[in-house]
């Protein structure tokens, strides 16, 4: 049976988020190179999205880390 990998590095912060159909709850803020930067997304409910992403010492993206509060 084959298995799909998923692609973990991405070259820009858009194709990062959008890795995960997230880049609407992103706030434009850039990330510098070796930071990670997480928020927490308003969508309505009680306490929100949690999304958290990472740039390493090369510049690349990682897939970020998101989750509901609730």
């Amino acid at each position: 049976m084959g298995k799909t990998i998923k692609q973990n590095k991405f070259n820009t912060l858009s194709e990062s988020l959008e890795s995960e159909n997230i880049s609407h709850m992103w706030d434009g803020r850039p990330i510098a190179y070796e930071q990670t930067l997480s928020l927490t997304f308003n969508d309505g409910t009680k306490h929100g999205h949690y999304v958290s992403v990472y740039r390493d010492e090369k510049g690349l993206y990682e897939r970020p880390i998101h989750y509901s509060r609730n």
